[in-house]
């Protein structure tokens, strides 16, 4: 969905490229293209030895609205709820027009996707907690993802952390999501509006889930509900997700921090079952965490325990 038109032509960086800004005359070198949307195109850049990313457009307004979501990001103390912003310039082209861009932090990660096929799909519920964690907080500022998908998304390496890494469609709540793909809009599902609410983030985070489980993704049909629920029902095999996806689409959770305690619960109440058969040990965790801890950790490796720790606990 494009938001603004404009005359002046795209711009397309080449490999090896200099960008030098109009106004701070920082240098950047162009090393690769990441990405590209309805606004602009991200870039791979090396600039004073270090890599960046840098958003080129020729639509400076919505240069403009990304950099100021990008600062109210920053004014949350203790979250990383995106890339840092480093830079904001223009830059003169060689064919005479001025274009806007902005300099951000590069996280180095892997594709979802890539990701939970090396390490398995166990990792799922342990990244979907540390990131409905920071979904919260986001909406919590004001604000929705609105074109939350799989491809914004990466899992960072230091830490192990789901991250998004485009917030070109954040919208302020309350007003008309500026920036979507059709498989994550509810809307498009008939399972709702287009209006920016919490709601409307965890619908498509319940897409970006089934992306998982059907990489190539699958048509509406004629019946848009009940196409989810038996696409849900068919590749979904732990019933508690199941259910939760189901919530997710049908709009009865509308809060990221309800998502949350879901998934916490769950394991909760798995380890509680078990520990009907012994025992249980004395530790210095509460009851409300120590159970999730312990059940979730049980399934990870050495690393996602202490990524479940800082998650859970920091």
């Amino acid at each position: 969905m494009i938001t603004q038109t404009s005359k002046k032509p795209d711009i397309a960086l080449k490999k090896g490229q200099l960008i030098k800004g109009k106004w701070h005359h920082q240098q950047y070198h162009v090393v690769k293209k990441l990405g590209s949307g309805a606004i602009g195109a991200v870039y791979l850049c090396v600039h004073q030895n270090k890599q960046v990313a840098l958003k080129i457009s020729k639509q400076s307004t919505s240069i403009s609205s990304e950099v100021n979501v990008l600062k109210s990001f920053q004014s949350v103390q203790g979250y990383h709820l995106g890339p840092s912003l480093i830079d904001v310039d223009d830059y003169q082209a060689t064919n005479g027009y001025t274009y806007s861009f902005y300099v951000m932090e590069y996280i180095s990660g892997e594709s979802v996707h890539e990701f939970l096929r090396r390490n398995g799909h166990e990792w799922l519920i342990s990244l979907l907690i540390g990131f409905t964690k920071d979904l919260h907080v986001l909406h919590k500022q004001g604000y929705v993802f609105g074109d939350l998908k799989i491809e914004n998304l990466i899992v960072s390496r230091k830490p192990v952390q789901l991250r998004w890494v485009d917030v070109g469609g954040t919208t302020l709540q309350g007003r008309a999501i500026k920036e979507y793909t059709e498989f994550y809009d509810r809307a498009y599902w008939q399972c709702g509006t287009r209006k920016a609410d919490p709601g409307y983030d965890l619908f498509a985070l319940a897409m970006v889930v089934l992306r998982v489980y059907y990489p190539n993704g699958f048509t509406k049909g004629n019946n848009p509900k009940k196409t989810l629920q038996q696409k849900i029902h068919q590749a979904v095999d732990i019933e508690p997700l199941r259910k939760l996806l189901i919530m997710m689409t049908n709009g009865s959770m509308q809060e990221a921090e309800q998502v949350k305690k879901y998934l916490l619960t769950y394991f909760a109440s798995r380890r509680a079952k078990q520990d009907h058969r012994g025992k249980r040990n004395q530790t210095s965790f509460s009851e409300d965490t120590y159970y999730p801890f312990l059940e979730i950790g049980s399934i990870l490796t050495v690393g996602g325990i202490c990524y479940l720790y800082v998650t859970l606990f920091m």
